[in-house]
């Protein structure tokens, strides 16, 4: 599912970041210095106070470090399909996927670390999370760009994007759902189980993607973003790169954890949540001026 994605990924659009660097600064501030962040202070505001009456404190332990993981990856796959249903701007958007990328494989593992060790009473091992972003961002990403200098070098840019890259897309939304099954079915126990708890955990995650869309959106408007960048960088700083997150909860804690249910908890909010903001952002395009009128 992720490679397919990562083809897509040209590093050489970096080269324009200077261009119109608003936008994706905005991205960036709300990915990494805000996202992560009021995840866990939001998910120690909810199990430790207000739910702390209605689960133990290993559970809320365990849903606080799943809920952080699933904060510090940043959607990577999916903004593709988001940002097509906004009418965004693909290149922009591929600017901003390939830097969040690229911080991704510094920040995540310490990021993780510091928010799960200050929030629980958890520890993080340094290793795992470093295999799971080996296994899910550095070799999707290599591969990806492997495939893509290969086959641009065989076929052209023409036959590239306007072929093979189409032909691809049924691949991808295949592995998706497949991905999703296989999640849902291996996590059926847990979320039967423990439904009331899923409720639970949906609210702090809900909110923290509509807080970070909102906030991401209204900056934008702010500064004046065109809105075919404004609304894939609103869509990238509340989405979630729910693979990685899921497969790390899991890794570090086990698959019947209440981190790796907190992770597969985001994956259910994911889809129906990000619609949603996909409507409000269309609903809101005649807030934001045009590309020509845009100072980003």
């Amino acid at each position: 599912m992720i490679t397919p994605m990562m083809m897509k990924i040209d590093f050489s659009s970096l080269r324009d970041v200077g261009r119109r660097p608003t936008g994706l600064l905005i991205t960036l501030f709300i990915n990494w210095l805000v996202k992560p962040f009021s995840m866990a202070i939001l998910a120690l505001a909810f199990f430790r106070v207000v739910f702390a009456h209605l689960i133990t404190s290993g559970e809320a332990d365990q849903y606080i470090a799943g809920c952080i993981i699933l904060a510090a990856a940043p959607c990577t796959a999916m903004v593709f399909v988001w940002s097509h249903l906004t009418s965004g701007d693909p290149a922009y958007t591929l600017v901003q996927v390939s830097v969040n990328d690229l911080i991704m494989l510094v920040v995540f593992v310490p990021i993780v670390q510091f928010l799960v060790h200050g929030a629980s009473s958890l520890t993080v091992p340094f290793d795992v999370l470093l295999t799971s972003v080996i296994t899910f961002i550095v070799v999707p990403l290599l591969l990806g760009i492997v495939a893509r200098f290969i086959l641009l070098r065989h076929g052209g840019s023409d036959w590239f994007e306007r072929v093979l890259l189409p032909k691809f897309a049924p691949v991808t939304i295949l592995a998706l759902l497949a991905t999703l099954v296989l999640i849902f079915a291996f996590q059926a126990d847990n979320i039967v189980g423990r439904f009331f708890h899923v409720i639970l955990i949906a609210i702090p995650i809900t909110l923290q993607v509509y807080l970070n869309a909102g906030l991401a959106y209204g900056l934008m408007k702010w500064l004046k973003v065109e809105h075919s960048v404004a609304a894939p960088g609103a869509l990238i700083g509340a989405s979630n790169f729910f693979e990685l997150a899921v497969a790390t909860a899991i890794a570090l804690f086990g698959p019947d954890s209440g981190a790796a249910l907190a992770t597969v908890v985001g994956v259910l909010v994911e889809v129906p949540v990000m619609l949603s903001v996909c409507t409000a952002c269309n609903r809101t395009r005649h807030w934001f001026p045009s590309a020509q009128e845009s100072t980003a």
